[in-house]
């Protein structure tokens, strides 16, 4: 035997036992708990989905998933702490919905979303509401472009932050309606909500838990949802597209993401158990009542919708010069 076939022997064999391991370690994965970071403060709609996943998922993996809220940065600092761990399937991440804008509102942004990321599942889609102070005279979405086109630059709707979804669907929807209306930049949807009801703002595109209450109450009035479909919880609102402006899609969504390196048997194990967890009905029904779709699918699926979202916004990001100041 020459040292050829000696080296190509012993990288076989080396090889053959990463894969023994990789196959080892997914059979006795998890045998401790799961900590999955949420970089947002606790009682958002990231963090309502990860603490309703993780219940269930805890019951079925037997070990616990511990939700580990880290906060900061449009998110970036959790995501970042996601990134950096150990890629053993015991660290996982759950960014909120602008991980597809971050690579273009922060140049110096500190990981790649999909070189430092490996895709595990869609938990769930956030599609957001549009709504008016119910004292402007529009019932729906071809009104209010015919009062915004009469009007130019008198109409103005709520951002919840600057490149945030809520904000960019302004001006996607500005753009395909091809209409004049100013930005107001809020520091959250809270204050979005306020002034939206109190009158000082027009438009706000919305959570829809956040503006539901405002909607029963009169004060806010429903135009459209911005998701590809109709809305469970709120069968009776349309979509845009629907309303008279096709191929209008705006849909946050929160992903389940693991350190680029884990075992891909891993990344396969939780895949397939988070599945079950989103077809169980009384989670369907829980992410339902909050105005979220529930996901499901394969890693792949879920990388190709990071791609198609990092392209669709790096593209509007650009025509419409938007920057931040971090």
């Amino acid at each position: 035997m020459n040292k050829r076939q000696l080296l190509l022997g012993s990288l076989a064999a080396a090889s053959l036992s990463k894969i023994g391991s990789s196959w080892a370690q997914a059979s006795n994965y998890p045998n401790r708990a799961i900590h999955l970071i949420v970089p947002s403060e606790a009682g958002g709609g990231t963090d309502f989905t990860a603490r309703t996943i993780g219940l269930k998922l805890t019951e079925l993996l037997g070990q616990s998933l511990v939700v580990d809220n880290r906060p900061g940065a449009a998110g970036n600092i959790g995501v970042e702490q996601g990134v950096r761990a150990t890629p053993d399937g015991y660290t996982l991440v759950m960014p909120i919905t602008s991980l597809p804008m971050s690579p273009w509102l922060y140049p110096k942004l500190p990981y790649d979303p999909v070189k430092d990321l490996s895709p595990i599942i869609l938990a769930c889609a956030a599609p957001l509401i549009m709504v008016v102070n119910s004292q402007l005279p529009v019932n729906n979405v071809q009104e209010f472009v015919a009062l915004a086109k009469k009007r130019p630059g008198q109409l103005n709707y709520a951002n919840s932050g600057n490149g945030t979804t809520a904000h960019l669907a302004g001006e996607l929807f500005k753009k395909m309606a091809d209409i004049k209306m100013e930005s107001v930049n809020y520091k959250g949807g809270g204050s979005s909500v306020i002034d939206t009801v109190a009158g000082r703002v027009q438009m706000y595109f919305s959570t829809i838990p956040a503006a539901l209450p405002h909607l029963k109450s009169g004060k806010l009035r429903a135009l459209a949802v911005t998701s590809k479909h109709r809305v469970e919880m709120i069968p009776d609102v349309p979509t845009v597209d629907e309303s008279g402006l096709p191929r209008f899609e705006v849909v946050g969504w929160f992903g389940i993401f693991a350190p680029t390196g884990t075992p891909n048997n891993v990344i396969l194990k939780l895949n397939e158990s988070i599945n079950v967890v989103l077809k169980m009905p009384e989670i369907r029904e829980r992410l339902a009542r909050q105005g979220l779709i529930p996901g499901g699918g394969t890693p792949e699926a879920l990388r190709d919708l990071l791609n198609a979202d990092l392209s669709k916004w790096g593209k509007l990001i650009k025509e419409i010069g938007l920057k931040t100041t971090e």
